[in-house]
């Protein structure tokens, strides 16, 4: 049967189903197709935090977005396309997000009265006009798949756990993705059983076939690869960018690299990946609670490795005593918290960017540290670099803010040159630096104000460490009241002079009157809507924070420089608040905590209402 092919320039697929249907994992392999084929991509995975709600209901409710295009893109895109429902649950929990317009793939084999009732569905949606503004195209993707494997050596629950094969065989069909790759996937993943090889592998194919051969699906959809920079690529997730940047960092500086961790969502999977990096001098330790996580980083870097310790927001307010014992002690310590929504243990499983208050300001004590946010998936790479070149320069701590909509959404990432990264080798000291021959561990580097770094061990070096309060250059225990201020005053003048890039700003007419002012993960909705703008003759600007402690030092300029300023955040303000207070400038917050991030039409309707009062 000829199939017609038609050309688009970009596609939005969600998987949606149950907990235990493999929607992350079908996600997972339709972007690594996808990857293969040159195009760029943007996931966004959503899950519950249940291990296994029960079955058919909507907490139990997974999904994973994959936005494709021939050109860049920013975002995981506003609304999908086409969704693949594997039940009601699924359907229920999707629908409103839908365009009028769009393809539902629907399983109809878990459309029974029970499933029905278990989400409120009266009657089924297949069966009443409902569904009528959409393309519903009626699959029993569980039926056909227990069919299509009626002949392989495997039991009838194990058949149905292999229908997001089909799934997967189907789509991949229908919009030309290649799937060499998932074939191989699956006889790594199951080589310890040939049975579920074949089986998964037959399943993929009996989807694939249905495409070719059904009437129902007559178009088959093609997606041009996106002109990108020349170089190796791989599709990557913000937690392993980041796991490889502190991978690149121990070889950089030469130092060992230890990790202290805690397991908490949705940071585990730094700990996972650093794991597989012992050859590099990596070593990880999964510590009995948060506590001893960072106590053990930080004895690590008084040791003289680079001290990493990763988290959520529950595990940095456990850290906080450590993290002042660390300040005190003028010591590196790269401390990640991958934001998760709060407060409390929250929304384990959803995003949001809450804790920049606690990063900037949640220890006891004047204890200022750095803090840096990466602003997107492969960007976590170079930030975690940035963070350990902060931390080994400046004897410092240094907070790295992603979150759980970066960490855990991938995007093609141009492999660099390692040559081409920054060098952050670490001259330890040696040997006294007294004039009369003594060691003097707070006498600092006039340029960094960091003190000397001494190995426990070396001749000579001996010094005092400990919480309390130090004498100047001497290290010896004080408590004079001008030295702890000369203290206090001196720890908090090595952050704030720390140089870090000036901001950029995106303004390509250079007549903007309203600037967009973002950080962290936001910057994608951000430049996605700043471009819809620009397209339909709108000037406006946008600026995006890295550093956000210290912060730039021409950003006063720029802030004052614009009518208005508009800050888009997952909180409630946070930075909008630090910006009126340190630079006076009347910044316009707008603010959502759904837990899960902006869309980009939504920000380009809020700035377009700014614009008509600007």
């Amino acid at each position: 049967m000829t199939k017609q092919i038609r050309q688009l320039d970009r596609v939005v697929i969600r998987f949606a189903g149950d907990s235990g249907d493999g929607m992350q994992l079908t996600g997972d392999r339709f972007t690594s197709e996808t990857a293969q084929l040159g195009n760029d991509i943007s996931t966004l995975p959503n899950f519950p935090a249940e291990i296994r709600a029960p079955a058919g209901t909507l907490p139990g409710v997974s999904s994973f977005q994959v936005h494709f295009a021939d050109y860049d893109i920013l975002t995981p895109g506003d609304a999908p396309n086409v969704l693949v429902a594997m039940n009601p649950a699924a359907l229920k929990a999707n629908l409103a997000d839908l365009p009028r317009g769009a393809d539902i793939i629907v399983n109809t084999d878990e459309f029974t009265r029970r499933n029905l009732a278990k989400v409120g569905y009266a009657s089924s949606p297949l069966d009443d006009d409902s569904l009528a503004g959409y393309v519903v195209h009626p699959v029993a993707l569980t039926s056909m798949t227990v069919g299509a494997l009626a002949e392989q050596e495997v039991s009838k629950k194990d058949a149905e756990r292999a229908k997001n094969m089909f799934a997967l065989g189907l789509l991949s069909w229908m919009y030309s993705r290649p799937y060499e790759s998932t074939l191989r996937f699956l006889e790594r993943k199951f080589a310890a059983r040939p049975e579920l090889v074949a089986a998964n592998v037959a399943a993929f194919k009996a989807g694939w076939n249905f495409g070719e051969t059904t009437e129902d699906f007559a178009v088959r959809y093609e997606v041009k690869p996106a002109k990108m920079q020349s170089g190796t690529y791989r599709n990557i997730t913000g937690n392993a960018a980041l796991s490889l940047g502190l991978v690149a960092a121990g070889v950089r500086s030469g130092l060992p690299v230890f990790l202290g961790a805690y397991p908490i969502t949705p940071a585990s999977d730094i700990l996972h990946e650093l794991s597989k990096h012992k050859k590099f001098g990596v070593i990880t330790m999964q510590a009995e609670d948060e506590i001893a996580a960072v106590g053990a980083a930080l004895g690590a870097s008084y040791g003289g490795s680079l001290g990493v310790t990763t988290t959520s927001g529950p595990g940095v307010a456990l850290k906080s005593e450590t993290i002042s014992l660390a300040v005190a002690l003028e010591l590196p310590l790269v401390i990640v918290d991958v934001q998760r929504a709060g407060p409390s243990t929250g929304m384990p499983t959803k995003t949001e960017q809450a804790d920049l208050n606690l990063a900037l300001y949640g220890r006891h004590g004047e204890a200022p540290v750095a803090v840096i946010a990466p602003k997107s998936p492969s960007d976590c790479f170079h930030a975690a670099i940035e963070a350990a070149r902060i931390a080994l320069t400046y004897r410092t701590p240094v907070i790295l803010l992603s979150d759980n909509y970066i960490a855990s959404g991938s995007e093609p990432w141009l492999l660099p040159d390692v040559a081409s990264l920054p060098d952050l080798r670490v001259e330890f000291a040696s040997e006294p630096n007294g004039s009369d021959g003594t060691f003097l561990p707070y006498l600092r580097d006039p340029e960094t104000l960091a003190r000397p770094w001494a190995v426990p061990g070396t001749p000579g070096l001996e010094h005092r460490i400990g919480g309390l309060e130090k004498a100047d250059k001497t290290g010896d225990i004080s408590y004079d009241p001008a030295n702890h201020d000369f203290m206090v005053r001196t720890r908090a003048a090595r952050i704030e002079t720390i140089p870090v890039p000036d901001i950029e700003v995106e303004d390509p007419d250079g007549d903007a009157r309203l600037l967009v002012l973002g950080w962290g993960s936001t910057y994608g909705p951000i430049g996605a809507a700043c471009r819809g703008l620009r397209q339909r003759g709108l000037s406006v600007a946008q600026a995006h924070l890295r550093h956000l402690a210290p912060m730039p030092a021409n950003l006063g300029e720029v802030l004052r420089s614009y009518d208005r300023v508009v800050i888009p955040e997952m909180n409630l303000g946070q930075l909008a608040h630090v910006i009126r207070a340190r630079y006076l400038v009347d910044a316009i917050g707008y603010n959502q905590v759904r837990g899960l991030p902006f869309t980009a039409a939504e920000l380009e309707t809020m700035l377009e209402e700014v614009l008509k009062n600007v």
